[in-house]
């Protein structure tokens, strides 16, 4: 009934430059968190890596002494202002693991208490990466953010080059999906989260670092996943894209929306045929240039 208040969820992108010390980014990152609860956020998301910027020294030593564990006093922190604000967080890390640190981001809901841990799965192996272990899997959680219920995701800046990512969630029942980012934003992997959110039938919230960051552009971005209506035809699916400058910007997801299309719509898991798929789960990776396969 039109008289009914429909059902959103306010996302908050922390899109911020970083400081120098662990220290330094837990007092803006808190601060951020406030500034979100005081423009009406019911979730904040970190950029990749927010614990140190994303720096990944190559020597081990050096790495070593930047990770930290997921029950550190930084990560805690963030646990106690999720209950203290009444808000959900999403804060990435440099997570200590052996043989190698994860790229990791824990969720906490509005009450403190963690819902979803995930590691980075595709990790840039080819890149500064190479220093890290990779995550296992992908998962789902119930977001409870007050005014209802939504089901949550993670994936991590290289992790939406691979539609199985995604794919993954959504089978999993994600209906949005939150992937910290640093990169720079450009039409392409834009064009990509645009894909993952129209072939899914999932929202996708990215929040990358902004400009002055090496590497970063800013532009983070809220893609809702309804690329049409039946009444008023195509649509933009990307309700939010911000600006390259340093902010803390929020953008709305009407869920009654999403669900409305993903009840409707032809997309997502209702007309697979998985028994054809066989090769997506062959074990050898195969080398696109040469046409060997190669494991890497």
């Amino acid at each position: 009934m039109s008289g009914e208040k429909k059902l959103k969820i306010k996302i908050a992108f922390a899109q911020l430059l970083p400081g120098k010390e662990l220290s330094e980014n837990l007092d803006i990152g808190k601060k951020a968190c406030i500034e979100a609860k005081e423009k009406g956020a019911d979730i904040v998301l970190f950029p990749e890596m927010w614990s140190d910027g994303y720096d990944l020294p190559q020597d081990e030593k050096q790495l070593s002494r930047l990770a930290i564990s997921k029950d550190s006093d930084f990560v805690n922190a963030f646990r106690e202002l999720a209950q203290e604000l009444q808000m959900a967080i999403g804060i990435t890390f440099l997570e200590t693991n052996d043989p190698r640190p994860l790229n990791s981001v824990v969720f906490f809901d509005r009450q403190g208490k963690e819902i979803l841990h995930y590691s980075k799965l595709h990790t840039c192996a080819f890149d500064d990466e190479k220093v890290l272990s990779e995550g296992n899997d992908f998962y789902v959680a119930d977001l409870d953010f007050g005014e209802g219920t939504v089901k949550i995701g993670s994936m991590i800046c290289f992790d939406r080059e691979f539609p199985e990512s995604a794919r993954i969630l959504m089978l999993k029942g994600a209906e949005l999906i939150l992937a910290p980012n640093a990169c720079p934003m450009e039409i392409n992997r834009l064009s990509a989260l645009r894909t993952r959110a129209y072939e899914n039938m999932v929202a996708v919230a990215t929040c990358n670092y902004p400009e002055g960051q090496p590497d970063c552009n800013g532009r983070s971005t809220l893609f809702d996943g309804v690329p049409w209506q039946r009444d008023a035809g195509s649509r933009d699916m990307c309700v939010f894209e911000a600006p390259g400058a340093p902010g803390v910007y929020i953008a709305e997801l009407d869920l009654d929306l999403l669900r409305k299309h993903r009840s409707e719509d032809i997309m997502g898991d209702k007309y697979r045929h998985p028994e054809k798929y066989g090769i997506l789960s062959d074990p050898q990776v195969r080398d696109v240039i040469g046409g060997e396969f190669v494991h890497w």
